[in-house]
């Protein structure tokens, strides 16, 4: 999965656009207060995490695109997902 198709799942699953930004697919605006995140990292890594007042944390890093896009679905639709 990409972040195209990753964000057309959330989509369809009924996920709330403020609660995840995906880096050049999906910036909401204004910037939410709070948001799960994906994004590629300076080392060519992948990196998904939370934002919350106005720091970004990375809670794990992967080595392509794919993995990171199941992560960060992972977080916003399994147990305990937004």
């Amino acid at each position: 999965m990409d972040r195209r198709a990753l964000r057309a799942t959330l989509r369809a699953a009924g996920v709330a656009d403020g609660y995840y930004r995906i880096e050049g697919v999906h910036e909401p605006a204004p910037t939410p207060p709070d948001f799960l995140f994906l994004r590629a990292a300076p080392d060519g890594t992948w990196e998904t995490g939370a934002y919350e007042r106005g720091a970004y944390e990375v809670v794990a890093r992967h080595p392509d695109e794919a993995a990171a896009c199941a992560h960060l679905l992972s977080l916003l639709t399994g147990p305990g997902g937004r």
